[in-house]
């Protein structure tokens, strides 16, 4: 499947897909918070472990979310809807 620009959206799947993004950011970043405070607990509880590095790997994910989720928004302000 061919990843189409932003700026080739309608305003339908322009506004669906800029939900979909936010509601997906908002639940990895929540995940992602809650996946750092178990591993720091577990720690300190038991020492090192390798499952620290999981929540470390996902926050490129999020940045790229972030970013794409903002670009959403400004091509939803320039169409003003």
């Amino acid at each position: 499947m061919k990843n189409k620009l932003i700026t080739e959206y309608t305003d339908e799947e322009l506004v669906s897909n800029e939900k979909k993004l936010r509601i997906l950011t908002i639940m990895l970043g929540t995940s992602m918070i809650l996946l750092f405070f178990v591993t720091f607990i577990l720690t300190l509880k038991k020492g090192f472990t390798p499952i620290i590095t999981v929540p470390i790997c996902l926050f490129p994910l999020l940045i790229i979310n972030i970013i794409n989720w903002k670009k959403f928004k400004k091509e939803k302000e320039r169409r003003n809807l």
